[in-house]
């Protein structure tokens, strides 16, 4: 989607700068048990009206403004922007057809930029802060499913993870939840040089350098899945930068039930 409008523009990084951490939210950064919410962001370095979402993603990750929650920031990078006059180099169809899987799903059946979507239920325009931190404080309100990642050794320039997660709730339907693994990295920026962004210095977010399904959760016990996973860490990546993140998501309704992350030792 493309807004275009300079004003528009100029109020959304108005409302992205008003944003700040709350008193609460300090003291509870210290503390593990915090409530994980997946915030998705569709975006592309061809999109205009992407940039302001971009900072509105990175600016929840870093200040983590809303209490007893921990905001898990996912930036994927479209690939229908790269025919405007600039390849975006973080974009993958992988990202695209997860999108399309969501349009198929809300009512407006279409995909855009930027499109926010968090815990998998609430979807619109990325670069609305307000709205934002209101679907986030909803999504954490609800129980999750207990979703741990383990590090383990390093073997042969990979990183072992173990990957567990606790007994499903009640009301599954019978349909096995999928088991999600992404690898994020942050402080990335790029020089566009062409399209709609020519000449910005774009910076982003976390964003996604892989994703895929790992399996499914399934049985009534006290681990429904666990896994030992090796993840590669590429070398052009700032290993200190990257993160694990592990998400629980219904197979039908999209609806995520637990995630966790997890830092590569260094």
């Amino acid at each position: 989607m493309k807004l275009g409008s300079i004003a528009f523009f100029a109020a959304s990084i108005a409302v992205i700068s008003a944003l700040t951490i709350r008193p609460a939210a300090r003291a509870q950064s210290t503390q593990a048990a915090r409530n994980p919410v997946v915030v998705e962001l569709f975006t592309s370095e061809g999109c205009s009206s992407c940039p302001p979402a971009d900072q509105l993603l990175a600016k929840l990750e870093e200040q983590q403004p809303i209490k007893n929650v921990e905001i898990i920031p996912l930036e994927e990078h479209v690939t229908y922007w790269n025919q405007g006059g600039w390849l975006d180099p973080y974009s993958s169809d992988v990202f695209t057809a997860r999108q399309s899987v969501y349009a198929g799903i809300f009512s407006k059946g279409n995909s855009y930029t930027p499109q926010m979507i968090v815990d998998g239920e609430t979807e619109f325009i990325g670069s609305r802060a307000a709205q934002a931190v209101s679907s986030i404080e909803q999504a954490g309100s609800q129980k999750k499913v207990e979703v741990a990642v383990i590090p383990g050794e390093a073997i042969k320039g990979a990183q072992n993870f173990q990957v567990k997660i606790g007994p499903l709730p009640n009301a599954s339907g019978g349909d096995a939840p999928e088991v999600w693994l992404a690898i994020t990295e942050t402080g990335l920026h790029n020089q566009v040089k062409g399209g709609e962004n020519s000449g910005q210095d774009l910076h982003h977010a976390a964003v996604v350098r892989d994703l895929r399904k790992i399996g499914n959760a399934k049985g009534a016990g006290e681990t429904s899945f666990s896994a030992d996973e090796r993840v590669k860490i590429d070398k052009a990546w700032k290993r200190e930068n990257t993160r694990v993140v592990v998400f629980l998501q219904d197979k039908k309704t999209k609806k995520v039930l637990g995630a966790g992350m997890a830092a590569p030792p260094s």
